[in-house]
């Protein structure tokens, strides 16, 4: 089996490079990004390239299936910038698919992708919740956007099965600088924040949310990639849930943390205030998205014998624990160097970018 895996070097196309190798009905993955890694692991060939201007036909060529992971989160001030890659790079990408007539597209979609959920606070909802997002948040609005895209596509070419992965937040000790630079930004207080040190965390009651390993969504890919007939939606997620108490618990340790109620509006305006500020890289949708998006149910990948090897909480603990380490990966976006020597490359081009 020959798998094109576009965007390979990330949180999850970097574990999911190791998940194919290590499976013997892989013969070849080709790992496309815009930078190639140093190493080249047995069965992987690396192409440079970006996804707005490649010729990806002529890299899908003779691929049994393609997986779509490639996704700009940042610069989050820049929408035309995330929206060519987010969208129009996936279009593109839809577009090579049929061109190059492979059977299997896996595309990377998201929680974001759900809409609002009102119900219990403990309520789960399968594929079938609405896509209709969170209008605040423009990560939200693109998954979204590319979700109509698979409509489109499914209808005109029912001869290719598309498969839509939507995971909850992914996680993994190598990729914490990726994440401390996306979400953080270079003024995070890294060897401050110790998990089992911090006795209070103020956090929103309301809160709650679902985190999944990188490793273990990558096995979830690597299921609907080997497995005959698979097609449509399919929910990712670890338990137990992170509710403000199970944070705190990690983050306190034995010291016991405390969750100290912080409402969600003055969340929403310290988020503004430090992006405006250019402080930190995260606008305020993201605090919309983490306190409207819905749990969920992950009855279909179970279906295929998936069964998440890390727990919710363990997989928090070690993020927080790569941050506090400043751990990275040996991929280009994963290196803890990414961002420049004493991060001196992430102020320079602008906290979350853009003029």
């Amino acid at each position: 089996m020959r798998i094109v895996i576009v965007g390979a070097t990330g949180n999850v196309g970097s574990s999911l490079v190791r998940a194919l190798v290590a499976d013997p009905g892989v013969d070849e993955v080709v790992g496309f990004a815009r930078r190639r890694p140093d190493g080249r692991p047995g069965k992987v060939e690396w192409v440079a390239g970006d996804v707005r201007t490649h010729d990806l036909a002529s890299l899908f060529a003779g691929a049994d299936a393609v997986v779509h992971l490639a996704w700009r989160i940042q610069p989050s001030r820049d929408r035309e910038l995330t929206r060519a890659t987010d969208v129009g790079g996936s279009a593109r990408v839809l577009d090579a698919v049929a061109a190059a007539g492979v059977p299997l597209v896996v595309h990377a979609s998201s929680l974001a992708a759900y809409g609002p959920h009102g119900g219990r606070p403990d309520e789960r909802v399968d594929e079938s919740w609405p896509t209709t997002g969170v209008a605040s948040s423009f990560y939200s609005r693109e998954k979204v956007a590319v979700e109509g895209l698979l409509n489109e596509f499914e209808a005109g070419h029912p001869e290719v099965r598309v498969v839509r992965m939507r995971p909850a937040l992914i996680f993994q000790r190598s990729a914490a600088q990726e994440i401390r630079r996306y979400f953080l930004g270079p003024f995070w207080p890294s060897a401050l924040v110790r998990p089992g040190r911090v006795p209070v965390v103020p956090l929103p009651p309301a809160l709650r949310f679902q985190v999944v390993h990188a490793d273990d969504v990558a096995e979830a890919y690597r299921l609907v990639l080997r497995t005959a007939g698979t097609r449509g939606a399919y929910n990712v997620a670890a338990e137990p849930v992170i509710t403000p108490r199970r944070f705190a618990r990690v983050l306190g340790g034995r010291l016991g943390g405390l969750p100290v109620p912080v409402p969600a509006r003055a969340l929403r305006l310290v988020a503004k205030a430090t992006w405006l500020g250019r402080v930190q890289p995260t606008p305020p949708g993201w605090v919309d998205l983490a306190m409207q998006s819905p749990l969920l149910a992950t009855d279909r990948i179970r279906a295929l014998g998936w069964t998440p090897r890390h727990d919710g909480p363990s997989v928090l603990r070690e993020l927080l624990e790569g941050l506090h380490d400043r751990a990275g990966g040996d991929t280009p976006p994963l290196r803890a160097d990414a961002g420049g020597r004493f991060r001196q490359d992430e102020i320079r081009t602008g906290v979350g970018g853009g003029a």
